[in-house]
């Protein structure tokens, strides 16, 4: 069975993901409208609010969730929407991420949450959000790495008080 795309599919395509990056909500929405997946994902497996949320795009991200994207799904990386928020230090859209239903102790493969992110990468506001809503600071990777452990690991300055000193 031939599964290639015309021109105008692939334009089409390319330009939703693009809309995405960039929060374009304009065109995001009437494309959501007009009956837009909103789990579409590309070649990497990040779907649309992976991409927005990355990205900082917290009303672009909003707008998804509000539409039915699944904000636990994890792309080819095994990466969470929320982890990246934590790797990019975005608290705003994390907070919308957390507030659309995100599960704030979601994981790929590698175990990883977006709590131990934050830590590893020093992010103090976004460790407290997610420790507010719940995060398991115990919560341990296949490898028995806790957030604790991430963010001793990294040599981060604040985060480690934080999560309390007992790994």
């Amino acid at each position: 069975m031939d599964q290639s795309f015309d021109e105008d599919t692939l334009a089409l395509a390319a330009r939703v993901f693009q809309a995405a990056r960039e929060g374009d909500t304009g065109f995001l929405q009437m494309a959501l409208e007009r009956g837009l997946p909103p789990n579409l994902s590309n070649d990497k497996g990040d779907t649309l609010l992976m991409l927005a949320s990355y990205h900082g795009h917290t009303q672009a991200s909003e707008l998804l969730l509000k539409h039915g994207a699944d904000p636990d799904r994890v792309n080819d990386r095994g990466q969470t929407p929320l982890a990246g928020t934590a790797f990019k230090g975005d608290t705003v859209t994390a907070r919308a991420l957390l507030n659309g239903g995100a599960a704030v102790d979601a994981a790929g493969p590698d175990g990883r949450t977006a709590l131990m992110m934050a830590a590893m990468f020093n992010r103090t506001d976004m460790v407290r959000l997610f420790l507010d809503h719940g995060a398991d600071p115990a919560r341990r990777t296949p490898e028995g790495l806790t957030a604790l452990g991430a963010a001793k690991a990294m040599g981060a300055a604040d985060t480690p008080a934080l999560l309390g000193e007992a790994d």
